[in-house]
């Protein structure tokens, strides 16, 4: 197991993916720059991870994913039309994106699956823990997940990855762990990790969910790690060698979460995390709920 008394600062976004269930919408923008109300979904993921304290953020990107760069960076342009017009509240709101955090790239080639785009982050990421942010999970910010998880790796070492109990019919969309108890009620030892498994098979409803924090050591499980499900690069894969065998990076520890999630891969949840972030919303949420409330009582 990799020891170190820095605290983690690095977050891995893989984002190489071509989000074919959104097409036509992603044929030539990146699924990722999708809006939820008024922000890129990247952009809420970005935000959680600066969130929990990690400031140095890598995108793994593939081809036809120029507009992430672009969006965190500065647009020199926009900022002086904006200063022009003294629009400060606007001008604030482009700015903060390149503000975020320090962002690299790294473009991931074939896609081999997530494993892979997590091994393409080794250079980057050295011999130090990292947390690994899915785009298509969005954790409301009321609810830090990852600051937990970096807090349980930096005290138990080893891995940890997060857990959310589902449907047990839906098990099989999913990475499925099956866990053994601590002394706390939101942290579990992973005892065995099974990728999509068949519900009969299932070990238990609980679903590893898209946040990670990894020893370093997954690095040299991955390079030896062959396509499994899919013909891909599964990361459970060498998160299940992390748990048979803690002498080569430590324990894999899960955090079950019970808080608001929002899958912006499905179009369906999507539309959902749209609604319910628009009504929370100050400036949009009184006169959108009115609206809503009308729409439905029309309908039914």
């Amino acid at each position: 197991m990799t020891q170190s008394n820095t605290r983690i600062s690095k977050a891995v976004i893989p984002a190489a993916g071509l989000g074919t269930r959104f097409l036509p919408a992603t044929k030539a923008t990146p699924k990722e720059m999708l809006p939820v109300v008024d922000k890129p979904a990247i952009q809420y993921v970005v935000e959680e991870a600066v969130a929990a304290g990690l400031s140095d953020v890598l995108m793994v990107t593939g081809r036809n994913k120029r507009a992430l760069e672009d969006h965190f960076d500065r647009n020199y342009e926009l900022e002086e039309a904006l200063t022009r017009k003294g629009d400060e509240s606007r001008l604030k709101k482009v700015q903060e994106s390149s503000d975020l955090a320090t962002m690299h790239y790294v473009r991931q080639g074939d896609p081999r699956g997530l494993g892979h785009a997590v091994l393409c982050a080794a250079p980057h990421v050295g011999d130090q823990p990292f947390a690994v942010l899915l785009g298509d999970d969005l954790i409301d910010p009321r609810d830090p997940l990852l600051a937990r998880m970096v807090e349980i790796q930096e005290r138990e070492g080893g891995s940890v990855v997060a857990l959310m109990e589902v449907d047990p019919a839906q098990i099989h969309l999913y990475g499925c762990a099956a866990v053994a108890p601590t002394g706390e009620s939101d942290v579990v030892r992973v005892t065995q990790l099974v990728e999509k498994p068949d519900p009969a098979d299932a070990p238990s409803n609980l679903a590893v969910i898209g946040r990670y924090v990894l020893d370093p050591a997954v690095f040299g499980i991955l390079r030896q790690t062959g396509p499994g499900r899919g013909g891909e690069i599964q990361l459970t894969d060498a998160l299940e060698m992390l748990v048979a065998d803690e002498s080569i990076g430590g324990p894999v520890h899960g955090v079950v979460f019970k808080g608001r999630r929002y899958d912006t891969g499905d179009r369906g949840d999507y539309l959902r995390a749209i609604v319910r972030l628009a009504c929370e919303r100050d400036d949009l949420g009184p006169e959108f709920q009115s609206w809503l409330r009308s729409y439905v009582t029309e309908e039914m």
